[in-house]
């Protein structure tokens, strides 16, 4: 019941090649590679220092009114 022996791999890969045929086993072997690639290559790009804004944030005006307010308010 301990790991599987070289044979028993042998006939997994057997299967899989039989199922999938070597094309689209290739194919996915290259875009496991492209997602790879894309992977690394975000994670560099987050290492980048962050840009400063050309104009600094405005300031955003609130309006708050308390339930209160709005019941003293004539209609």
């Amino acid at each position: 019941m301990g790991s599987l022996s070289i044979w028993h791999w042998i006939i997994v890969l057997a299967v899989v090649l039989l199922l999938f045929g070597r094309g689209k086993v290739s194919d996915l072997m290259g875009d496991v590679a492209k997602g790879i690639k894309s992977f690394k290559k975000g994670l560099a790009e987050d290492d980048e220092p962050a840009k400063t804004p050309a104009e600094p944030p405005r300031a955003v005006p609130h309006q708050s009114t308390s339930a209160t307010e709005a019941e003293k308010k004539p209609v």
